[in-house]
């Protein structure tokens, strides 16, 4: 389940309090008054067997005694309680409730859940502080206040931090659309909150605060949604393994490593924090501002040093300063003493009068290149530093100047203390420090730049070929072995079948062997690599197992009994199970890289990039990203590495081949996808150069009781690409390829729009429309498979775009919207009817129930379409001039229940 009967969380009309009481103290008291306290004006009704009244409204003996079934239940009562409780409410028909209570151990947490599943009732909970709404002023909490109406909404997991929020928010003037306290998560969870708060017009910013994740890949789905729509930011505690294990003893669910955690939230376009200091500046700025795209700054000063300062902090940070226009530069000029900076930072110096101050202000935030202003001020006797803050304050409004930002950074404590307060109170963020200011405009710009990374499109379909066969083949001949580790040979044998090259490999048993196949290579290569062979050690240099330049076979048969004698002194050379040789490779431009896969906890399959060799482990230069990969999140997750500045050109060293590189990295996320046996994988070094790459060592670790597991498996964060819905399609002698829509379709999607008719747009967007933005486009093509689909006709073989037919379903996945077009001059093929059935049975195999459509009544063709695959007709709820569409998937009735707020165009 996900946001099913939770919408009365939002906004409740009707309230019931279970365990509310008289007695002061008592949590049932103490939640009953701060509903009333907090102004809430929806029906409150107290349910507790020992008063007839509470608080003054009228008190019910038991749950069946409700003259309605409110939208919202609070349980006050102990948890001992609590499952029969539930089941009443549920009996009565109420959608949700909050458990208070902690205390629960896992019997009583799963009794809990067992009374609340018949009835689809919902919890949040329990050891929760309770849920706040503050835009319709409802406190059902027992926070020490109830927080102000505004635009932020709070997901957290400790009440604690709850509670610290609003404290800290009631100072600052910040109000909150909602707070949700999830305390253990049984069943509403981070992911559900989420998904609401995201349709959430009331809702500006979401912050976050996660100890652990339950339900990764609907947390991943959701967290995506919100963040392309708002400005997600998260606070994740855990970060170190004492941290970790402790948030686990908490929640009962495992953190995750947090460079896991890193990659997953960079991936959903999440904004991280990593104090809570941190979170609650975002609070601040994100509740005043909206994002910036660039945030370009620029700084007024009265004094010098405090500006390098800042500027420091700034570009340390990424940021970008303004470079005033000449326009700009010469009003200054006119203003400002003879003995100004000239440029940014402005320093209107130490004497600056108030008025000094407003000038600089008006006349920069006039720059068409300034989107940020940062105003600081030092305090000097020459001129007062409160009237310099009250200028600055009446040029705002809601905290900007011209619509631009402004932060103002008044330091000191005493002196600044006033006019602190007086732009709090005119909407401007007051930050104390330049490293904090520097903090702040780079949130601003932070949303936008991480959405930019999201966005990113593939230049091209980075093709690699995999043999599944060998792979599986080996796997399970690994697994009825008894073992879980492949030897080199095997592994290198995967990874070849999967793209990724290897250099020629033979494996001797013994000495004698060594010295025949040495004999046999040095006929083709100058030199050799003797190595361990052996199923079970995995390092080999460590234990002296790797001996290199081996140039002559007898030198060859030495070597192989070095490295005898030398694991017999470690206790260990009955683990030898041979010996491999292979050449040595003579690169001189190579960069040693290691590549890899881990299977993480929470989120599944992750794949690794980072400096490769001896001391690998030692530089600690690696970086983690979800599985599945393509070729932007390769190149992305390549760029978070110090090694990736040696992939280019320097000195007389020519660039690696970034796009080898980049298909290893695919290749192994392919991998992943495959076979959710694999559970590690380590390729190092991998040696990349101008030529290419190539793998020298290889290890691959499975789960041998997973050996039977098809991919793509659940444990996957993220849904990959539905590979297996491709097929081809004959209409009227022509050929077309059918397959699920991939991110790098964006340029085919712009031709193939451009070829359309306006009138055929006019019918499928409902209204007159121009061609696609690139950020339409963008939304188009990146697909979250886990709640989306498209499936592309391309014509071939030209492989020009003929067709799209796609749908959205709803955060429950019970329900989507469709829309479907064809290529204008493709009209009466037949194609249509080809998507349109692709999409139907894709729809079934996704589990859902309806497929809902919203078409002009006057297009006769699309209405024809529907009918003949029995879709259900009706006129549209709110325009005469539109029918709805539905499909019963499972034999549901069509157009029951009612589609809410669903007249809205799906992209074509």
């Amino acid at each position: 389940m996900t946001i099913r009967n939770l919408a009365g969380t939002l906004r409740p009309a009707s309230i019931a309090i279970v365990g509310a009481s008289n007695r002061e103290g008592e949590l049932g008291r103490v939640v009953t008054e701060n509903i009333i306290s907090g102004g809430y004006s929806g029906a409150i009704y107290p349910v507790s067997p020992d008063y007839d009244q509470v608080l003054g409204f009228q008190c019910y003996q038991q749950v069946a005694d409700l003259p309605q079934a409110p939208e919202l239940a609070i349980l006050a009562i102990p948890a001992r309680d609590t499952p029969a409780a539930v089941s009443e409410l549920g009996e009565r028909g109420v959608p949700a409730a909050v458990v208070l209570a902690g205390g629960f151990d896992d019997d009583l947490r799963e009794q809990l859940c067992d009374a609340a599943r018949p009835f689809g009732l919902r919890l949040i909970g329990p050891n929760t502080i309770g849920l706040l709404a503050p835009q319709v002023r409802l406190n059902a909490s027992f926070a020490h206040i109830a927080p102000e109406p505004g635009r932020l909404g709070l997901i957290s997991q400790s009440g604690a931090i709850i509670s610290s929020i609003i404290d800290w928010a009631a100072a600052e003037r910040i109000g909150f659309s909602q707070i949700f306290s999830l305390g253990d998560t049984v069943d509403v969870d981070a992911g559900d909150c989420l998904n609401l708060l995201a349709e959430d017009a009331r809702t500006s910013a979401i912050l976050l605060y996660l100890e652990s994740v339950t339900a990764p890949r609907k947390f991943m789905s959701a967290a995506r949604a919100a963040a392309q729509i708002k400005p997600v930011i998260a606070i994740k505690a855990g970060r170190h393994d004492p941290t970790t294990q402790l948030t686990q003893l908490r929640t009962g669910v495992a953190s995750g490593e947090d460079r896991v955690i890193e990659a997953a939230f960079r991936r959903a376009g999440i904004i991280r924090v990593d104090k809570l200091e941190d979170l609650f500046a975002a609070a601040e700025i994100r509740a005043r501002f909206q994002p910036l795209d660039r945030g370009r700054t620029a700084i007024i000063t009265n004094g010098g040093g405090a500006g390098i300062l800042a500027v420091d902090h700034l570009l340390e940070r990424g940021c970008e300063m303004a470079s005033l226009s000449p326009h700009t530069l010469a009003a200054l000029d006119t203003v400002l003493p003879a003995a100004w900076s000239g440029c940014n930072p402005v320093d209107i110096l130490g004497d600056a009068p108030p008025e000094r101050y407003k000038t600089a202000v008006e006349i920069i935030a006039s720059d068409p290149g300034v989107d940020a202003l940062l105003v600081m001020n030092t305090p000097t006797a020459l001129a007062s530093s409160t009237d310099a803050a009250r200028a600055v304050a009446s040029l705002a409004q809601e905290g900007m100047v011209r619509g631009k930002p402004v932060l103002a950074c008044w330091l000191g404590k005493f002196t600044a203390e006033h006019a602190r307060t007086m732009f709090k109170a005119s909407g401007i963020a007051s930050i104390e420090t330049p490293a904090a200011a520097a903090e702040a405009v780079e949130l601003l710009t932070r949303w936008s730049t991480l959405r930019h990374l999201v966005e990113r499109v593939p230049e091209n379909a980075v093709q690699f070929r995999t043999d599944r066969v060998v792979a599986a083949r080996t796997f399970r001949k690994v697994a009825e072995s008894g073992r879980h580790a492949l030897s080199e040979a095997e592994a290198k044998a995967v990874i070849a079948a999967y793209g990724i090259p290897v250099p020629e490999m033979q494996v001797a048993a013994d000495e004698n062997e060594v010295e025949h196949w040495a004999a046999e290579m040095l006929g083709r290569y100058k030199a050799l690599a003797i190595k361990l062979h052996s199923h079970t050690i995995f390092y080999k240099s460590e234990l002296g197992g790797v001996v290199l330049g081996v140039e002559s076979a007898t030198a060859a048969r030495e070597a192989a009994r070095a490295i005898r004698t030398r694991l017999r002194e470690h206790g260990r050379d009955a683990e030898i199970e041979g010996f491999s040789i292979q050449p040595m490779i003579r690169r001189p431009h190579a960069r040693e890289l290691m590549v890899g896969l881990r299977a993480d906890p929470v989120f599944g399959p992750t794949a690794l990039f980072g400096s490769g060799g001896l001391a690998a482990d030692v530089v600690d230069d690696m970086a983690v990203g979800l599985v599945p990969l393509d070729e932007v999140l390769a190149g992305d997750l390549i760029e978070q590495t110090r090694i990736s500045r040696q992939l280019g050109s320097y000195a007389n060293v020519p660039p690696a081949d970034r796009l080898a590189i980049e298909r290893t990295l695919m290749g192994l996320s392919q991998l992943a996808i495959d076979f959710p046996c694999v559970t590690g994988a380590r390729i190092n070094p991998l040696l990349a150069d101008e030529h290419g790459v190539i793998a020298l060592d290889a290890n691959i670790e499975i789960d041998p009781a997973r050996i039977d597991e098809r991919g793509p498996g659940a444990c996957l964060a993220i849904r990959p690409y539905p590979s297996g819905w491709e097929v081809r399609a004959a209409v009227r002698d022509r050929a077309f390829v059918i397959r699920p829509m991939r991110p790098v379709d964006a340029a085919l999607y712009s031709a193939f729009m451009a070829r359309m008719d306006a009138e055929d747009l006019r019918l499928r967007f409902l209204a007159p429309t121009q061609q696609l933005s690139r950020d339409m486009l963008v939304s188009f093509t990146q697909l979250d498979y886990d709640r989306e689909i498209a499936f592309v006709a391309l014509e071939e073989p030209a492989g020009e775009m003929a067709g799209v037919v796609r749908y959205s379903a709803d955060p429950d996945h019970e329900r989507a919207e469709f829309g479907i077009i064809v290529r204008s001059d493709l009209k009466g093929f037949g194609l249509g009817k080809i998507l349109l059935g692709r999409l139907i049975a894709y729809a079934r195999a996704d589990g859902l129930r309806w497929l809902d459509g919203v078409v002009l009544r006057e297009n006769a063709g699309m209405l024809g379409l529907a009918r003949r695959f029995g879709f259900a007709s009706q006129p549209g709820p709110e325009d005469s001039t539109l029918s709805r569409i539905s499909l019963a998937l499972d034999g549901a009735p069509p157009l029951d229940p009612p589609v809410e707020n669903r007249l809205k165009t799906t992209a074509p």
